[in-house]
């Protein structure tokens, strides 16, 4: 058993999940956010939809500075402007980085990469612990962010790991 034949099937469950939260942001609601130290709701959506890219990024290059020094223009932030607009976007994304963590070797997810910021790590780890931590776990924690937002906009949130208030029967107390 190699580790992508274990990570994949998780990915494209958990990518799915995300896929079905995302469809279902309200559009007149991108600016709306529940405190004002959080992120509007379309930067949430964005966020959501550039992380899968890391995915990418940890499997074909050895390190990724996302503010680099030197005057670099360091990455942007994505923010929804659309529903269609997030989605294509994940869409992208979500391909490129099962193509790339299809085709990588256990060897190569074993090797070790780095996460910078202005030249300085930020955090190193192996690379299928950094696909784990930083991709799956991070999309995981903020698209349960997302679902709030959603509950806090009375906008139905999806079925992930079961029925959620909004679909299917819930289990009865016993």
């Amino acid at each position: 058993m190699t580790l992508t034949s274990v990570l994949l099937p998780e990915f494209d469950k958990e990518m799915a999940s995300t896929r079905a939260t995302l469809e279902r942001i309200p559009e007149d609601k991108l600016g709306w956010k529940p405190h004002e130290k959080s992120m509007a709701l379309g930067r949430l959506a964005g966020h959501l939809a550039e992380l899968v890219w890391f995915g990418k990024a940890v499997i074909e290059q050895d390190s990724l500075d996302f503010a680099p020094p030197g005057g670099t223009r360091p990455m942007q932030p994505t923010v929804a402007t659309s529903r269609e607009q997030v989605l294509g976007i994940f869409d992208k994304n979500v391909a490129e980085a099962h193509a790339a963590l299809a085709a990588a070797s256990d060897e190569h997810l074993s090797q070790p990469w780095a996460l910078l910021s202005g030249g300085k790590t930020f955090i190193s780890d192996t690379r299928i612990n950094m696909l784990r931590r930083m991709v799956m776990n991070h999309i995981i924690h903020h698209r349960a962010q997302l679902g709030v937002y959603l509950r806090l906009n009375d906008v139905a949130v999806p079925s992930i790991y079961g029925p959620s208030a909004d679909e299917g029967a819930r289990p009865s107390a016993a």
